[in-house]
């Protein structure tokens, strides 16, 4: 048989984390290939970059579309156990399969596939035909970039306080606040700071500062926290703040921070996410495909 799909790798993949225990993914990496009795020559076959096998490539996928589906968790790196959820997968006879149709039912997975502020819309497979090659690209791009945004955020959420506030101000700088780490700015995060965790020049003089406030959350940030930040720049007579959070803004949040007699910047989860993601924090390219046309300059005759 053909090597299987990421769907086809996901009820398997489940059904072995039945005894709700915890297993490691090499433990899949070697029971799932001998579910689908597949041949030595299938199991080292590489993907066209020749970095990884397509074996180990889908089975990552599938793990990564039961996670942000709810179906299992990590408690640890490379860990994996059936969630309640999941287990009710399987207790359900109807469902044989694990596909995107029966993960859609989640909000966490919407979220983890198309975003917060975008619909999923279910495509037929003839709608889906009707895609150009460059759509494809970029709808894959962006699946994997919602991915590893996803991946940026539970890392965040793991490491301390301190590293957070820290990776604030690297982050800015990364931007082009201030030139270099060393010069730039510095992370606060102290009993006493007034609410403050980092402090971060405006420009490479430091003619002018921008203080910053950094929640390691996963609540909401209400209007009452913006109040107290907005106190915090008056108690050091500041114009201009981030208030910088790994979850999301209330509606009032974002009112009182678009009505404040200061320049106040809310970047949420997603958007903080989406900042690493452009400057490089946290970040590395895992492959480059750079995309060709024809140059038709160069076909003109003189």
């Amino acid at each position: 048989m053909a090597i299987p799909t990421y769907e086809q790798f996901m009820y398997p993949f489940l059904e072995y984390l039945s005894d709700e225990r915890e297993h490691t993914l090499k433990e899949l990496y070697e029971y799932l290939p001998k579910v689908f009795q597949l041949t030595e020559e299938q199991i080292e076959e590489l993907l066209p970059s020749g970095k990884q096998s397509i074996v180990v490539n889908r089975i990552g996928w599938a793990r990564t579309y039961l996670k942000n589906a709810g179906l299992i968790d990590s408690p640890k790196r490379a860990i994996f156990r059936i969630t309640k959820r999941g287990k009710s997968i399987l207790d359900d006879p109807s469902i044989k399969e694990i596909n995107d149709s029966i993960l859609k039912k989640y909000p966490e997975f919407l979220t983890f596939k198309y975003g917060k502020n975008e619909e999923a819309e279910i495509v037929s497979p003839k709608a889906e035909e009707l895609n150009t090659p460059l759509e494809i690209i970029e709808k894959n791009f962006n699946l994997l970039k919602h991915s590893v945004q996803h991946e940026l955020l539970n890392k965040i959420m793991s490491c301390t306080p301190s590293f957070f506030e820290q990776l604030i101000v690297e982050l800015l700088v990364a931007m082009g606040y201030g030139g270099s780490i060393k010069d730039a700015g510095k992370a606060v995060g102290k009993s006493g700071d007034g609410g403050i965790d980092g402090i971060i020049k405006e420009d490479v003089l430091g003619l002018d500062k921008i203080y910053l406030q950094g929640k390691r959350w996963a609540n909401p940030v209400s209007r009452p926290d913006i109040q107290a930040f907005v106190g915090s720049l008056l108690g050091v007579k500041a114009n201009k703040g981030v208030f910088i959070t790994t979850s999301r803004f209330t509606k009032e949040a974002i009112e009182y921070a678009q009505n404040v007699d200061r320049s106040l910047i809310l970047i949420d989860g997603e958007k903080l996410t989406d900042l690493m993601f452009e400057y490089n924090v946290g970040v590395s390219n895992e492959s480059v495909l750079t995309l060709k046309k024809i140059d038709l300059d160069y076909f003109e005759e003189g």
